[in-house]
């Protein structure tokens, strides 16, 4: 009678490694995300321009409700992503970032940055490298949403945004906020 091989310690062995093994991978890619998508849809702020043209130096005036500060629009780099950043200032003096119409991949551990570097699309690994404020969690891979910007944010320093992969530290897509 044949000895079945899975009785082997050999064979034991070999199993339990290949499914850790699958386990580990399971969690740090989490592939079934590339099928679920997560829409946002947040109020996003009306920003008024930052130019109010006047011939009068005296009736000049600054604009009461939120401005816009910078923007621009997302190049793909890891993943193919698309929307609109914007960097607004609220009348009471506070920050945000508002992004509009974004669509990228859905992935693990995807944060929003605030960072110094330029964006180029075959640059996406660059974003911890400099200067960079962690505003969160993504809130979802399609849609608009509203990121609080905290107060103590060089934003000087700041010149894009970035939909990052803290697992990874790859940029699926970034902005450049001019």
């Amino acid at each position: 009678m044949a000895r079945i091989p899975y009785r082997k310690p050999w064979f034991i062995v070999t199993a339990v490694i290949v499914v850790a093994g699958l386990g580990v991978a399971l969690y740090l890619f989490q592939p079934w995300l590339l099928f679920v998508d997560k829409t946002v849809d947040e109020k996003l702020p009306e920003a008024q321009s930052t130019s109010q043209e006047s011939d009068d130096e005296d009736t000049k005036s600054t604009p009461e409700g939120p401005v816009d500060v910078a923007s621009g629009d997302f190049v793909s780099q890891e993943h193919t992503t698309s929307g609109e950043a914007r960097l607004v200032k609220n009348a009471d003096g506070s920050h945000v970032l508002a992004i509009e119409g974004l669509d990228t991949s859905n992935g693990p551990d995807l944060r929003v940055w605030l960072t110094d570097q330029k964006v180029d699309a075959d640059e996406w690994f660059v974003f911890d490298d400099g200067y960079y404020v962690e505003l969160g969690e993504l809130k979802g891979n399609k849609g608009d949403q509203v990121y609080e910007v905290p107060d103590d944010v060089d934003l000087d320093k700041v010149t894009s945004v970035s939909v990052w992969c803290k697992r990874f530290s790859v940029s699926f897509g970034a902005a450049e906020l001019t």
